[in-house]
């Protein structure tokens, strides 16, 4: 699901990552915002909010929430340059860095809010900005704008408009093909709504260290999808040997 990009990407790959992202991004939305009481997944608000600082003339307020778009569009910079970097130079998955560079964020909130370092909930509210810029970029890349998992107004506008052209065609093909986009949608949606519930849940006895869960999820993600794929190598490898 990390691995297959362009034509050679399908459904499942793209429900799979959509899956366990969105499920990710949930857990972190929600624990973001019972920590610190402000969203950590999407910029939309944040950025309304800085618009009305400045014209209230509270500059140092409004600085505060200009910081999360940035580090928002800061996440999504660095995911997309380490993706670039990766496909230059061949020698990895181009997905593994930006992945584990998320992983790596979400634990060190862990770690800094445990050591009492990061006092600071703008600067919790940033870093996880970052990982979800992060996130958000290399998803866009990897399904070709198809998945977006850390928020839902454009999931529920594309899932709105897909709904009315059901009405609408009647070619098969064109059919099955806009009911398969549904469901991704649904799926998101869902599994974005389940990892709240579930992050909220586990905040309530855990606290922040609800993101080493997050994490986790990523990288075991990560880890199966390099053993399937070495697998599937294999396999191809042994039918090969076999019929010769």
């Amino acid at each position: 699901m990390f691995r297959h990009q362009g034509k050679r990407r399908t459904f499942k790959n793209n429900l799979r990552i959509a899956i366990v992202l969105s499920f990710v991004a949930g857990i972190v939305n929600l624990a973001g915002f019972l920590a610190i009481h402000q969203l950590t997944t999407n910029v939309t608000g944040h950025f309304a909010l800085f618009i009305n600082d400045i014209l209230e003339f509270e500059y140092w307020k409004g600085l505060a929430y200009f910081l999360y778009t940035v580090s928002f569009l800061f996440g999504s910079f660095t995911s997309s340059l380490l993706i670039e970097w990766a496909m230059k130079t061949k020698k990895l998955n181009i997905f593994i860095l930006p992945t584990l560079l998320e992983s790596a964020i979400l634990l060190l909130v862990v770690l800094f809010n445990d050591l009492s370092v990061l006092e600071s909930p703008n600067t919790i509210a940033c870093l996880l900005l970052f990982a979800m810029g992060v996130q958000n970029s290399f998803v866009t890349k990897i399904s070709n704008a198809v998945v977006r998992t850390t928020h839902l107004t454009g999931l529920f506008t594309d899932l709105g408009i897909e709904l009315s052209q059901l009405f609408f065609l009647k070619k098969t093909t064109r059919r099955s093909g806009i009911v398969s986009t549904i469901k991704l949608r649904i799926y998101i949606i869902t599994f974005f709504f389940l990892g709240g519930i579930f992050g909220g849940f586990l905040y309530m006895k855990i606290q922040l260290n609800v993101l080493i869960i997050a994490a986790v999820i990523l990288l075991t993600g990560l880890i199966y999808d390099d053993m399937r794929h070495r697998f599937l190598l294999a396999k191809r490898k042994y039918l090969h040997k076999k019929m010769v």
